[in-house]
């Protein structure tokens, strides 16, 4: 038996066995998320690496009182580095627009991690597309082979879409990134700077941990105990973070220079961050209204070239993951996405 640890605020899921590998038949494997009776969690087998059995877990949204529903559209969330999928308001936004929503925790964070496990690690991206391949062959189990699938991404979410959507063309019908990782902090001179040493770690120590430089400033700006509005389970999304070790940055460097070459992604896309960043060793309350974990402006010059159709919107007071900002700018990314959706939606 393997428990799978953490609730949203802190409590235990209930103890249960893995299941074996992903049954076609939508309706086999779904229990009660620790979300409550409106999610419903499927644990996917992804067999074993270096460190033993792997799984990721797809989340359903599934309101009590609203049967599932089975429209031809559906979104997949893929969520950021040292997090797992928590908001619910992001699953009720989807579902008012008339889409059935899915949300993906990658292997090794959240629901998917197992107590033999390195937080997080993987030593290329490209792993998670088994991750991503098991989550959308449910999505299409439960709505069709032809229902058309917009890929939501955040921040390393965002970088492990992207560049999944470039190398797979004709699986998404759009791609809507939060504040996606394209970029190291500062520009491309950062990452060209520091690369020879992180290669050299990621050869002779890749799971050894680097400094944690995380102040804790982003928990602080968001967490209900110290002014925010928002609660999650710290052992899945602890303060500071999971430690970033050598060979996992060395996978996010190569994500970003494949980004720097230039992506083809044939589908619509939808960038979103925030109009400024915060990077700073002192706490100040401007920090609940601006990215205090990447540089927006970075981010912002990687748009044009991921494809041939990119629309790039900045929110005024938007937090980092743009869906955890205050209620008025939720407000404004929604309708923003509304309007995106409206032009480009699932054709």
């Amino acid at each position: 038996m393997t428990t799978l640890p953490g609730g949203p605020l802190g409590g235990a899921p209930p103890e249960e066995s893995l299941p074996g590998p992903t049954s076609p038949d939508p309706a086999d494997g779904w229990v009660e998320d620790v979300l409550g009776p409106d999610y419903r969690r499927r644990t996917l087998d992804l067999g074993t690496d270096d460190e033993g059995a792997v799984v990721a877990s797809i989340v359903r949204y599934a309101p009590r009182d609203d049967p599932f529903p089975r429209p031809a559209r559906a979104v997949l969330y893929v969520h950021g580095w040292s997090d797992y999928f928590f908001q619910t308001g992001l699953a009720e936004y989807w579902h008012a627009q008339g889409a059935a929503f899915y949300a993906l925790d990658l292997r090794k964070y959240g629901r998917s991690l197992l107590p033999h496990q390195t937080p997080g690690y993987v030593e290329h991206l490209d792993t998670y597309d088994a991750d991503l391949d098991a989550a959308l062959a449910v999505v299409h189990a439960d709505l069709g082979q032809h229902a058309a699938v917009v890929l939501v991404g955040h921040s390393t979410g965002g970088l492990v879409g992207t560049l999944w959507a470039d190398r797979h063309p004709g699986r998404l019908s759009g791609l809507v990134l939060n504040s996606p990782w394209l970029e190291m902090q500062g520009s491309s001179v950062v990452r060209t700077v520091s690369t020879p040493a992180i290669r050299q770690l990621a050869r002779f120590q890749p799971k050894a941990p680097l400094p944690n430089i995380d102040p804790g400033y982003y928990s602080r700006a968001l967490l209900a105990e110290s002014g925010g509005e928002w609660e999650w389970d710290l052992a899945w999304r602890p303060t500071p973070t999971f430690p970033v070790r050598g060979g996992w940055l060395n996978a996010i460097i190569d994500g970003h220079a494949r980004v720097a070459q230039g992506l083809r992604i044939t589908v619509p896309v939808l960038m979103l961050t925030s109009t400024r960043s915060m990077i700073s060793p002192r706490w100040s309350e401007e920090m609940r209204y601006a990215d205090v974990v990447l540089d927006v402006d970075a981010l912002a010059r990687r748009a044009p070239s991921l494809g041939q159709v990119v629309t790039l919107v900045r929110i005024p007071g938007g937090v980092h993951d743009l869906t955890m900002s205050a209620p008025a700018v939720r407000a404004r990314l929604y309708a923003e996405i509304t309007r995106w959706v409206a032009g480009y939606g699932w054709d």
